[in-house]
């Protein structure tokens, strides 16, 4: 017992420090930091990330404004962390209307020179504004004396005239060592709230009094020269309750972005959304905003860039009619609007779900944003007597919306309802896009169709339609144990838009320079078809010969029956995944390979075929392969039929790729008769 007392009162007496967060203040042992402690990968980390959203009430500037105050402590490690060096505060600045503002930054970069702590100071000169879109812009800002090692600390504030607070970021592609964040509410406001991620911060709710002095002036008497005015003032407090929730936690890990098939990881890294649902100010009734899916796509639709621009319809009139006069049956008629839109007007890049240039001008500039051109798109099929309607959709990039908001889409899309049943989805943005063939962006679970009466309803965006590869090689052995052969290749749905898209303006030299090296063979004839009939299949045909595709180890031939498809990698290399692995769409890759025996060889051996498949028919593997008639026919399908699959199916799907990877890579053996 008393050597326990005594080593009681020798741990009181070890000095405890907690880290100095002071803005400006570093230091020897973090610069002197080598790595991560917890995570020696890490290129950089958050050491601080500290942020306080509150109300301020304004006397005669429109009442309460919302202030964001941000300070960031990163330390950068390797040349990998030197991207952090540039941060991003967005805000929004619409052409008309009230601005946010991003003031009071400041800035420094702390390194370590001759043993003694440098810092050097964020300029102007490295501030900028760039404009992203007709609402919003974003701030960048770039720190200076960039090494390894060095320590970036930065700090501004957000300032907004609207009673939005933007979403809570805990988890990043870098670790938190440090987060501190602080939300502070009026009682007025009453807010949604929604986590996102797997990584949960339990908020410490309190709550404080706070006071509104309400200040007035008046004035007795006549403005008469000569007269006196008395001049009063009054002053009037208010009382009121502001609700915090704090957000403490340290050593948040890092969820990077190195997992394929992921619709954007910032969907998964851990958060919480915020969205204002009723306002309640005393004596007056609750006014509600967005609580139900109806209520957003009714409040869209009022919207004088959305439900005003599709009454349009001047402007396309004369062409509208030139189409209308070949164009007699529903199909010629979605057909031949689609085109001549896509072909009408450019996408300039941006999203939206309101107008940029409104459509007229769109039309006329031959350029808009998504909606300019797709609303467009959607009152041109409604005059031509086609029961068509805007689709809001958020896209992958954007994530799923968790609850009814209106900051939950950034996009639209065009749909025509047949009356055969069935509907067709439209995105005129992509020039190379068919019906109900959607761009890769546009992939999200369900887009919310909005009526003309302003209902609205759920539609499934995932096409039922297969993205399909087909490959067929047909090789012959040479006496000096090159290869020759024919590759034919054909791509389908979204495998023929996603080509068309990142192939169709190269050069046909760059094309074939990309496979040779891609797949090392040498190529001696190349053909491409149907590269802009976007209702058939693009297809390539390759004459082409190689040295690398044969191994000659002591007489005996060595090669892999699937040639240079062989996938000899596991894509997915985490133990255990927490967020859904996303295909965009079903899909399927079938290759069919056959290799001539040369003349003096028999086969020794081959690989045995097989057969796999996921749960649920999520998925299917089948490897055949055969000798006949002094050939090697080998057979590989890979398909899945699910755009997405769980988490739960996860350690499934990794071995199953395993299991792929392993018999592809499998050889045929050739030995001398």
């Amino acid at each position: 017992m008393k050597k326990l007392l005594v080593a009681l009162f020798l741990i009181t007496q070890v000095p405890i420090t907690t880290q100095d967060y002071k803005f400006g203040k570093v230091s020897k042992e973090e610069l002197e930091e080598k790595f991560h402690p917890l995570d020696s990968t890490a290129e950089a980390a958050y050491l601080y990330k500290y942020r306080r959203t509150y109300f301020e009430y304004v006397q005669g500037d429109g009442g309460f404004k919302v202030i964001t105050n941000v300070h960031i402590r990163i330390k950068v490690y390797t040349k990998e962390g030197f991207s952090k060096a540039t941060q991003y505060a967005g805000y929004y600045k619409p052409d008309s209307g009230k601005d946010e503002m991003v003031t009071s930054i400041k800035g420094y970069t702390f390194n370590i020179e001759k043993g003694r702590i440098k810092k050097e100071k964020l300029t102007k000169k490295g501030i900028f504004d760039e404009k992203r879109s007709k609402y919003r812009s974003v701030k960048k800002m770039t720190m200076p004396a960039i090494k390894e090692g060095c320590i970036i600390e930065l700090k501004y504030k957000l300032v907004s005239p609207y009673r939005s607070i933007d979403d809570l970021q805990f988890q990043y592609d870098i670790p938190v060592k440090k987060l501190d964040y602080k939300i502070e509410i009026p009682e007025y406001y009453v807010f949604s709230k929604k986590t996102k991620g797997y990584y949960f911060i339990n908020p410490i709710e309190s709550s404080k009094n706070a006071l509104i002095t309400l200040r007035s002036k008046n004035r007795e008497g006549y403005l008469v020269v000569g007269a006196l005015v008395n001049t009063t003032y009054e002053s009037e407090q208010v009382n009121y309750i502001t609700k915090t929730s704090k957000f403490d936690a340290d050593n948040i890990p890092a969820l990077k972005d190195d997992e394929p098939f992921v619709t954007s990881i910032d969907n998964y890294r851990s958060g919480m959304k915020y969205e204002l649902s009723s306002v309640k100010w005393p004596n007056t009734p609750v006014k509600y905003f967005s609580n139900t899916w109806e209520d957003v796509s009714k409040q869209i639709y009022k919207s004088a860039s959305f439900g005003s621009e599709l009454e349009k319809s001047n402007y396309y009139k004369d062409d509208l009619e030139k189409i209308l006069a070949t164009a007699k049956t529903s199909s010629e008629k979605i057909a031949m609007i689609f085109q001549f839109v896509k072909n009408r007007v450019k996408w300039n890049g941006f999203n939206g779900i309101y107008t940029g240039k409104g459509v007229k001008k769109a039309y006329k500039e031959r350029e808009g944003n998504v909606a300019d051109i797709n609303l467009m798109l959607t009152s041109m099929l409604r005059s031509a007597g086609l029961d068509a309607a805007p689709v809001l959709v958020s896209t992958r990039a954007n994530g799923i919306p968790l609850f009814p908001t209106i900051d939950g889409f950034n996009y639209v899309i065009s749909v025509v309802k047949l009356s055969t049943g069935g509907a067709v989805l439209l995105d005129a943005t992509e020039l190379y896009c068919a019906p109900n063939v959607l761009p890769r962006r546009a992939l999200n679970w369900n887009g919310r169709i909005i009526a003309k009466d302003g209902n609205s309803s759920w539609v499934e965006l995932t096409s039922s339609k297969l993205a399909s590869e087909e490959n067929n090689v047909s090789v012959r052995i040479l006496d000096d144990m090159m290869t020759s052969g024919i590759y034919r290749t054909k791509f389908k749905n979204l495998s023929a838009l996603t080509y068309r898209k990142n192939k169709n303006h190269l050069t046909e030299e760059a094309l074939i320079t990309a496979i040779e090296e891609t797949d090392e063979i040498e190529i001696e004839g190349f053909r491409l078809s149907n590269k802009n009939a976007i209702s058939k299949p693009v297809t390539r045909t390759i004459k082409f010969i190689s040295e690398d595709l044969i191994e000659n180890i002591n007489g005996k031939l060595y090669l892999e029956p699937l040639l240079f498809l062989t996938q000899h990698k596991n894509p997915f290399k985490l133990n255990k995944r927490k967020f859904p692995v996303d295909f965009a769409t079903p899909w399927r890759d079938k290759n069919t390979i056959s290799i001539k025996i040369p003349e003096g060889y028999k086969v020794e051996s081959i690989p045995e075929n097989l057969a796999i498949g996921l749960p649920n028919n999520l998925g299917v593997f089948k490897y055949q392969i055969v000798e006949t008639s002094g050939a090697i026919n080998t057979t590989c399908l890979l398909q899945f039929n699910s755009a997405i699959i769980t988490p739960q199916y996860y350690e499934i799907l990794k071995a199953f790729y395993g299991e792929l990877v392993k018999k592809q890579s499998e050889k045929i053996v050739l030995v001398k008769i």
